[in-house]
């Protein structure tokens, strides 16, 4: 039986599927290139659970070999252009089987790599006869961790129905999200609108121009959209919902933003790779209060303030890692939060947390402060060893582009700000101007920047 019904998307016939360098492509031209993929993945033998990467930028042409490869019953490796030490390690690490690569104009090439994919993980998905999906983390903090889903699970969570919408795909499909964003609009013949390059003009332009409706993204990059001037250059006025995730929003953020969209609706995300998008509701636009968990199939507890959570659809194992599940199947996210009845707050990962003197300081509460002195485009807050209290905060900043303010004047600033802020602990006791950009491809703030 097929793993993903092409039929279900093939019924939307001539409706628009996917936006890609301005040329629009149908559901028919998709379900076109997924039977071409499927002769060509014939042609060289690639068979049930083999270990395939899925490799280039995003494009009708890889979106619809990652649904050929899913139909194949595949273990499907998608991947993003890589420097070429970090594509080797996760070739080594998946056990890559089979390398297929694929750019937007149509041409392909597949070559075997001489391994055989035997991890335990995947001989439980061939014995079970379901295709795979493996993710890599970011990997901001150290070694990327490679979870295996069992993509038979996570194609349930996408059923028929709903109203289609034109949804712009900021996350790749090399994440969690970007697959989230894919299976979910094809199933409701919605359109995935793309863009050549993840920059506040290119985006934005492409709201103006395919009327985008939803854009999901990351407070990173919306931190960026406000110190740009594309809000007031492009027409916003199809857009109705803006949904952020991946990392803690400063409040500051969100309430400009709701100040400067006022018709958008904001709604905050959660998912991780070992676990797939859960169900959210935010309390408001202007508010981090989050609810979890509002349907089938997810569940969660908190102990000593972080987050445990069981799905349905929750990665077998890491390919390179041990898993944290507990006995009943709870996995532990690592994320602190606060509650408030049926509401949560997440505060960060409790390895963010700096200890000063015994007192809790967590780094998103300060960079939304920090955030709030005019000219600041990106702060990241971290801890930083000191004799006496044991840590001490740093914030690393960087300015705007049209500021030429010296650096004594920023740091005066920006203490002057907290101090009248924040409790004297969190104040940061150093703060560092620097140029360098202090997030990663996937617009998620790289804390070891600071």
């Amino acid at each position: 039986m097929s793993e993903f019904d092409i039929d279900r998307i093939a019924r939307f016939e001539d409706a628009e599927a996917v936006v890609f360098h301005g040329r629009s492509w149908t559901y028919r031209q998709l379900v076109g290139l997924v039977a071409d993929w499927q002769q060509y993945l014939d042609g060289h033998g690639v068979r049930p659970g083999d270990v395939v990467t899925l490799e280039g930028a995003y494009s009708p042409q890889i979106c619809a070999g990652l649904l050929a490869l899913i139909d194949r019953g595949a273990v499907v490796v998608p991947l993003t252009p890589l420097p070429a030490a970090k594509r080797a390690e996760f070739l080594e690490v998946a056990e890559v089987e089979v390398v297929v690569t694929a750019d937007g104009t149509g041409a392909r090439t597949l070559e075997r790599t001489g391994r055989t994919a035997g991890h335990e993980l995947y001989g439980r998905l061939r014995a079970a006869g379901s295709p795979g999906l493996v993710l890599f983390s970011s990997g901001t903090t150290g070694r990327s961790k490679a979870s295996v889903l069992d993509f038979r699970k996570v194609l349930a969570r996408y059923a028929p129905g709903g109203t289609p919408r034109r949804i712009l795909s900021f996350l790749s499909l090399d994440h969690i999200g970007g697959i989230n964003t894919l299976l979910h609009t094809l199933v409701q013949g919605g359109t995935v609108v793309t863009v050549a390059e993840r920059t506040p003009e290119a985006v934005f332009a492409a709201v103006q121009e395919y009327g985008v409706q939803i854009l999901p993204t990351t407070p990173t990059f919306l931190n960026m959209v406000l110190f740009s001037d594309v809000l007031e250059r492009y027409d916003c006025s199809a857009l109705q919902l803006v949904t952020y995730g991946t990392e803690p929003m400063p409040i500051s953020t969100l309430t400009r933003l709701a100040g400067l969209l006022p018709a958008v609706r904001f709604k905050q995300t959660y998912g991780l790779s070992e676990l797939g998008i859960l169900p959210t509701k935010s309390r408001g636009d202007d508010t981090l209060w989050v609810k979890l968990g509002a349907a089938a199939g997810f569940e969660y507890k908190i102990i000593d303030s972080v987050l445990w959570i069981r799905s349905e659809m929750a990665m077998l194992g890491y390919l390179n890692a041990e898993a944290p599940f507990d006995e009943d199947g709870f996995f532990n996210t690592q994320d602190v939060v606060e509650t408030d009845g049926e509401w949560m707050r997440i505060l960060g990962r409790r390895s963010e947390i700096i200890n000063v003197g015994g007192e809790k300081v967590y780094p998103s509460e300060v960079e939304s402060t920090v955030l709030e002195v005019p000219g600041i485009a990106e702060a990241t807050v971290s801890g930083h060893p000191s004799p006496v209290t044991g840590m001490v905060v740093k914030a690393t900043v960087l300015l705007a582009p049209d500021q030429d303010a010296d650096a004594r004047t920023v740091q005066r600033l920006i203490r002057e700000h907290c101090r009248r802020k924040l409790e004297a602990y969190k104040v940061p006791a150093l703060v560092e101007v620097s140029g360098a950009r202090q997030h990663s491809d996937r617009f998620k703030k790289i804390r070891s920047a600071a």
